[in-house]
């Protein structure tokens, strides 16, 4: 396990040992196929700290509890930099910068600018109606009788949702397009697990147009506005582009494109791969759908939502989410830079290394979870709280680049599970139906999962 860092000096620090692999091609196998339990294994046999071979790429993760608590750290902050991992993609939208790339006061001003737009406030008023779309929505693609593809669905529904509270209309007709350029955008200028060549491809370039066809769109569509959004109603658009107004060195034109889109490239897979997540893990343990229709069924039938008691109306709900981020996280790992040569666990990790922060590692751990492979939506309660021991659950990452959507996600997330189990019954292809997942983009079940719509339930239909 990790030696304290005040007892190793830097000058005594050794690197990071290397895990054991194939010839050639090291991890990459292994890691491709599941990397939060590939970094699971390796924490128990290394340590906090390790690199792997990468198709000759020699990775340096640090991981577990200790990784978790120092990105919230003074020394974190300053030992670990993002502009390396993100500036392909800030380069690729023709920006200047964007949140994600950027650290210290430029980050600070960048997140108060788009703090309230990816924020819960951003629909303060609006329950009832994101409620109302969402419903709309499944209505619209999950057909009694049918087989649903489970991640295309959600994919569709999380454009209705943000379409709605970014500019008050949809662009279905743009969801492939945008799919596609952040499967490419994630896979060869991020995560690097695609070769760069890709980026030529004619799919990609059709997509990539699409998708700033639908920024200068939105845009466009804001200029056009004949009067001010009034304060309480304005949206992450009316924020960016008064902050724009005010101050274009810090929003340049030519940066509008990508914070507009934005909302898209990091809720359209994340959100759609959780909520098909869920999906499965309910289904699969009968015990817990039952629990779950009776509470989304009582919230139902209050009428009008409570919006200050929305959250607390489903404990239950709310468990199986968290439960199901626990065991399906999509931040499985964040990629930083070494900002400077610094000790950790033990080793020495050098400056300009690329480093794996490996924060999902205790999700698995039974120290944290007790019979931690088994899922236990009470794990959340009061009584137990097992995600609030100190490092122990990071499903939105962690530090001062800490999903900055997080409390509106948890809401819609929430929003979009309770519609989803209210008003119909679902069925898995078979009982014995194990998730099939992928890893690229990003972690999530494969675009194959699909399960049945036996039939709307009595519960949501009309007295």
């Amino acid at each position: 396990m990790s030696t304290p860092e005040a007892a190793v000096s830097l000058a005594d620090a050794t690197p990071p040992p290397m895990v054991r692999g194939l010839p050639l091609i090291g991890s990459t196998l292994e890691m491709a196929a599941d990397p939060a339990r590939f970094f699971v294994k390796c924490y128990k046999e290394y340590g906090s700290a390790f690199r792997v071979n990468v198709f000759g790429n020699h990775l340096t993760v640090i991981a577990g509890a200790e990784a978790a608590n120092f990105m919230g750290t003074r020394e974190g902050k300053d030992c670990l930099r993002s502009r390396e991992a993100w500036e392909p993609l800030v380069k690729e939208f023709g920006a200047s910068k964007m949140l994600s790339a950027t650290d210290g006061e430029l980050h600070k001003q960048l997140r108060a600018i788009m703090k309230r737009g990816f924020s819960k406030e951003s629909i303060k008023g609006r329950y009832q109606e994101v409620l109302d779309i969402t419903a709309n929505s499944l209505d619209r693609d999950w057909k009694v009788g049918s087989m649903v593809p489970v991640v295309e669905a959600m994919q569709y529904l999380v454009v209705d949702q943000l379409g709605m509270v970014l500019t008050g209309k949809t662009p279905r007709e743009y969801v492939k397009d945008i799919r596609t350029t952040i499967l490419y955008i994630l896979n060869v200028l991020v995560t690097r697990q695609r070769p760069q060549f890709m980026m030529k491809f004619p799919e990609y370039k059709r997509a990539k147009a699409r998708m700033f066809e639908l920024g200068r769109q939105m845009i466009a569509d804001y200029r056009a506005k004949k009067s001010p959004t009034p304060e309480e109603y304005k949206t992450l658009i009316d924020d960016v582009m008064d902050a724009h107004a005010r101050d274009p060195e810090l929003v340049p034109e030519g940066d509008l494109i990508m914070l507009m889109t934005g909302p898209y490239v990091a809720g359209l897979d994340t959100v759609a791969n959780t909520t098909s997540a869920i999906v499965y893990t309910v289904l699969k343990h009968p015990g817990v759908l039952p629990r779950i229709q009776a509470e989304v069924d009582a919230f139902f039938a209050k009428g009008p939502v409570n919006e200050d008691e929305f959250m607390k109306s489903l404990p239950l709900l709310n468990g199986a989410i968290m439960e199901t981020m626990r065991l399906f996280p999509i931040a499985v790992a964040q990629i930083r830079t070494a900002n400077k040569d610094f000790v950790f666990g033990g080793h020495r990790i050098n400056e300009g290394e690329l480093i794996y922060l490996g924060t999902a590692v205790p999700h698995y751990q039974d120290q944290f979870y007790p019979d931690a492979e088994k899922f236990d939506i009470e794990r959340y309660t009061k009584e137990r709280a097992e995600h609030m021991q100190v490092g122990a659950y990071s499903p939105y990452g962690r530090g001062h680049h800490t999903c900055l959507g997080k409390s509106l996600a948890e809401v819609l997330l929430a929003m979009s599970m309770a519609q989803l189990f209210h008003r119909f019954d679902l069925e898995l292809s078979s009982p014995d139906y194990v998730l099939k997942t992928k890893t690229a983009p990003t972690p999530g079940p494969a675009m194959s999962f699909k399960v049945r719509v036996k039939g709307r339930r009595k519960a949501s239909l009309p007295a």
